[in-house]
């Protein structure tokens, strides 16, 4: 049975209160409306396990869109993506080496604009990307100054508030659909801060499914020329066959190769296809242990 925890401290230019999501096992700090001086306020879900030490030292996972990882019943759709039941699970196993698990909340009318790989618009032609731009990124894209706000504002407080290991072999992250691209994006363009990074369901289209399909491309050959060192970083990307993603195939069959040729084998790259998966966060959940335990498996 879960239950609510809810966590009040004082922290000079940070609120932790509200309406915290009920969990399995753990709890949740919540930091409400956190600033920035990159991207709009928003809360961030801090969910600790049931060993949580402030004299220990943890891995950290970070995850976008999240108010969709810890409790069907105070998302929009009804699903989540049993974070708190999944990481519980594998640490008890001895699975993975004790973590945390920063769940960074969407912008809502905003999400497009954080998550979308800035630099990959250079890659299309300026009348492309002007249109992109205007009509769906709400006039300017903010993928550069999210990740900004992750790398320079978040993550130093995250280390500085929370018991954490500090360094890139201990420092992941993940999303889904646009969050994969996202994710993606973070760890080409901080590979000093980022060990890995899980894109599931990766969005490659990144716009609808009538746009130009030369966006899709553009991520990619972005991806080419950013990849980091396959000997100290993973990858993890994976995609169902039902809903949006049956149109990703060909995309990631393309990201497949250009990946492989960067150097990265079995020990550091992992694609999977999962016959019979939509684009939903119950079809995430269904598979999550996969990428969590390729990222932060015990050596």
């Amino acid at each position: 049975m879960k239950y609510t925890i809810l966590i009040l401290v004082g922290l000079a230019g940070v609120k932790l209160f509200g309406q915290i999501p009920s969990v399995s096992s753990g709890k949740i700090v919540r930091l409400e409306s956190f600033p920035s001086d990159y991207v709009n306020p928003r809360n961030v879900d801090v969910w600790l396990p049931a060993n949580y030490d402030t004299g220990g030292a943890y891995a950290v996972l970070y995850m976008h869109d999240g108010q969709m990882l810890f409790d069907a019943t105070k998302t929009w759709n009804g699903q989540e993506w049993k974070v708190d039941e999944t990481v519980s699970r594998l640490l008890q196993e001895g699975r993975i080496r004790d973590c945390i698990v920063v769940g960074i909340w969407n912008d809502g009318e905003y999400r497009r604009s954080d998550y979308l790989p800035q630099k990959a618009l250079g890659y299309l032609p300026d009348e492309l990307s002007d249109s992109i731009t205007r009509t769906m990124l709400m006039g300017a894209p903010r993928g550069d100054a999210y990740l900004k706000f992750l790398v320079t504002e978040l993550k130093p407080f995250i280390d500085t508030r929370f018991s954490t290991r500090t360094d890139r072999i201990n420092t992941f992250i993940m999303g889904s659909s646009m969050g994969g691209l996202i994710s993606m994006y973070a760890i080409c363009e901080y590979p000093e801060v980022f060990g890995g990074a899980a894109c599931l369901s990766t969005h490659w289209f990144g716009a609808p499914l009538s746009w130009n399909k030369r966006v899709p491309e553009a991520y990619i050959k972005y991806l080419a020329e950013h990849l980091p060192d396959p000997a100290h970083h993973r990858l993890y990307f994976d995609y169902g066959t039902e809903t949006l993603d049956k149109h990703y195939a060909p995309y990631q069959a393309r990201a497949d190769e250009v990946i492989r040729s960067a150097g990265y084998d079995d020990s550091h790259f992992m694609n999977r296809k999962y016959t019979g998966d939509a684009h939903t966060e119950a079809a995430w959940a269904g598979r999550l242990k996969v990428p969590v335990v390729f990222l932060l498996g015990r050596k």
